[in-house]
């Protein structure tokens, strides 16, 4: 049995009562087609133009409407209509800090329902869904760029004149969308928490009732296992995935090579001041994965309003990140606030029992019979294997990142499948935070302040990658011979720098003309890359780079380069040598197209640093699209960016969460899980989850469905 991640959400569930039947199958259609009344409409006068006894008719109408019972237009004052697209000026805005409903929003808001008074609408009625800021060169001025959902209801309740306005409100695509009843996710352990409170009201409910006590068997599972799982990796994925499987109450332990937050920012000091690399605790290595130290940009593109995304913003939320991540079009943590936020996600693991290894690195897999039966770890700081220890689990959630090669080879070492997949290297361009201000803003680049102004740091989005304004350029080596960097920023993002990644996509193809091939020909090019680049900068960890104007034109000015943020040195250097032909003028052409669209862009004081090679992973291990388990090694869960499925913190979180559920459900069957849960009295809410989302799906061939129903309902809950 499998299930796939859309029929297995734990959120966004609306408090419905326990249907007493199982909805199967569908209602027939009709054998005939039903015929339609035309309806011809004339004109009629509205708004300012009704008569006075027309517009009493009209209010005693839409009451009577809103009544039980009175259908009609009175399906337009329930629930909540989203409102997208509504741009205020910047100088009738307070600013990107502001994530509250202002008079200059009001104004947008009255303009889309006619209201000829935007003062008289009440900001309570509304709520800031998403704000953006748009400084696109084709608008006359920069925006603030917001989406509104309104409550209907509450709006006429407070202003009961603007019945006539909502009732000539219809739904247009992307503008305006109407919403029955607003979504709302929750946090997955608020969710849990829930669900449990509606599923044991319901069953307070239904204790006078007998009709259904008849139907219900006794069932009692006394001896049933709990799942032990073992999750390497303690990056977003291997985080969320231990929440999900701690909270269903499985034995988890995570093992993770780095060090707990508070050390790996001491080892990366002494990075940075000393010269000092500790291979598994660094810009790379260490609770919360590479983003810990990367920025936490929030931004993705698997759906930035879809519920799992939002569940994982929440409970982000939940362990310390600010509300606004929840507003903000290019939500960003900062590393900063990173820190406190991943010791409060440490501790609420340990109190569901989740044993945390720190300093463990895995050294092989425990297989017998096909099937991964555990895993070998020793101290990082061991460069033996003799002093490994065995550890036996159920399964093994591979969530390690992407720097993590060794792993590719354990896992070659098994016959386990790997292909080999697209991925970038290129450059990082540094640019002062004033330029990119003035180029982007001109007038209004006196507003950004150190990310303490009005509107926010410039971004370039559009033709780079990882845009880091108000950062700095880091060192994200885990050899000493080899050489890669990195941006990063705080959460104020107010150094006088901005750097982003300027990057070439590298296919399977262009490895093998490169005379690079297997499944491991990426990561070869990436070392073959990371090798020259150390012996440019002459070693110890100084960085090669080039003006602009410089690379374009295939030469040297002079031994000096401007000013960097790198603060392990410089050094000047030909970049336009250290990569193949083809890459080299691509990453030109992007830097000509980057000045068309901001003159400006190309100039002596921009610096070229090299090199940027670990955008993403360079090999994906295959795995079922259902069970999240690997095609070629039975109990392997490969998740995260390390495995392919992600690229950035909040895609690798989703990967995880569902991957959480996935497992196990693999373990055990779906049926088995509910009746070990309800057995032990614990977390109820999910099981009415799972019911909600998957027993209800009103499908007569689905079997997954139909033995969570009967499951469901073999179990007394009492």
């Amino acid at each position: 049995m499998a299930l796939a991640p859309s029929k297995l959400l734990p959120f966004a569930l609306a408090h419905r009562s326990l249907p007493p039947s199982f909805p199967y199958p569908r209602r027939p259609r009709l054998p005939y087609p039903c015929r339609q009344t035309l309806r011809i409409s004339c004109a009629k006068r509205t708004g300012k133009q009704r008569y006075p006894s027309e517009k009493k008719k009209l209010k005693l109408r839409l009451r009577r409407e809103r009544a039980p019972g009175g259908g009609g237009a009175k399906d337009k004052f329930e629930g909540i209509w989203r409102l997208s697209k509504l741009a205020v000026s910047v100088r009738d805005d307070p600013g990107k800090d502001f994530l509250g409903v202002s008079d200059g929003l009001l104004q947008e808001i009255a303009k889309v329902l006619e209201f000829p008074v935007a003062s008289m609408l009440p900001a309570e009625a509304f709520c800031v869904v998403r704000k953006s800021f748009d400084a696109r060169k084709m608008l006359k001025e920069p925006k603030f760029v917001y989406t509104v959902d309104m409550d209907a209801n509450k709006l006429l309740h407070l202003e009961p004149r603007t019945w006539d306005f909502i009732s000539r409100l219809e739904p247009k695509v992307g503008i305006v969308e109407r919403m029955l009843s607003k979504k709302d996710s929750g946090n997955l352990i608020s969710m849990i928490h829930d669900c449990k409170k509606t599923h044991e009201a319901t069953l307070s409910r239904e204790s006078d009732n007998d009709l259904n006590a008849g139907s219900r068997r006794k069932c009692t599972y006394n001896s049933v296992k709990v799942p032990k799982i073992a999750v390497v990796g303690s990056g977003p994925s291997g985080l969320f995935a231990s929440l999900v499987l701690a909270e269903l109450g499985a034995d988890v332990t995570l093992i993770e090579r780095g060090q707990p937050v508070e050390q790996r920012g001491r080892d990366i000091g002494a990075l940075v001041v000393r010269r000092i690399l500790q291979l598994d605790s660094n810009f790379c290595f260490g609770e919360g994965g590479a983003g810990t130290w990367s920025d936490g940009k929030l931004v993705t593109r698997i759906g930035k309003n879809s519920e799992s995304v939002l569940a994982v913003m929440k409970t982000l939320v939940h362990f310390g990140a600010p509300k606004s991540i929840l507003v903000n079009g290019k939500p960003h943590l900062g590393t900063d606030r990173l820190v406190p936020l991943l010791r409060n996600f440490r501790q609420h693991l340990q109190q569901l029992g989740v044993n945390i290894m720190f300093g463990s690195r895995m050294d092989d897999l425990l297989v017998a019979n096909g099937q991964v039966v555990g895993v070998k770890v020793s101290q990082s700081s061991d460069k033996s294997l003799f002093d490994s220890e065995k550890l036996t689990s159920d399964a093994v959630v591979l969530a390690v990142g992407h720097s993590a090669r060794d792993v590719y080879q354990i896992l070659l070492s098994h016959n386990v499948e790997l292909v080999p997949k697209d991925f970038a290297v290129g450059l990082r361009v540094e640019h002062p935070q004033e330029l990119i201000n003035s180029i982007q803003y001109s007038k209004l680049a006196s507003e950004v302040r150190g990310g303490r102004g009005k509107v926010p740091g410039t971004n370039l989005a559009c033709y780079s990658f990882c845009m880091c304004p108000g950062g700095q350029v880091v060192l994200t080596s885990t050899d000493p011979s080899e050489l890669c960097i990195n941006g990063m920023s705080f959460s104020r993002r107010s150094s006088k720098w901005a750097n982003a990644a300027l990057v070439v996509t590298v296919s399977g193809t262009e490895l093998n003309s490169l005379n690079c091939s297997g499944p491991m020909a990426g990561i070869y090019f990436q070392r073959d890359l990371e090798k020259k680049a150390a012996i440019m900068g002459g070693g110890n960890f100084v960085v090669p780079a080039q003006t602009v104007t410089d690379f374009l034109e295939n030469k040297l000015s002079g031994t000096s380069v401007p000013p960097s943020s790198y603060r392990l040195g410089v050094k000047a250097a030909y970049l336009h040598n250290l990569f193949p032909i083809h890459i080299t003028e691509a990453l030109k052409c992007s830097i000509a197209t980057f000045d068309q669209e901001l003159p400006g862009f190309i100039t002596k004081d921009a610096l070229l640093h090299g090199v940027e090679t670990r955008t993403s992973s360079p090999v994906q291990i295959p795995r079922s699209s259902d069970t999240y388990e690997s095609v070629s090694l039975r109990g392997l869960y490969p998740i995260g960016e390390g495995a392919g499925y992600a690229g950035g913190i909040v895609s690798a979180a989703v990967d995880g969460m569902y991957a959480g559920l996935a497992k196990v459900q693999a373990v055990y069957t779906l049926a088995n899980l509910l009746l070990i849960l309800a057995e032990e009295g614990r977390f109820m809410g999910l099981l009415y989850a799972i019911y909600l989302v998957v027993g209800c799906r009103q499908d007569s061939e689905d079997a997954i469905g139909k033995e969570v129903h009967e499951t469901f309902w073999a179990v007394d809950f009492r």
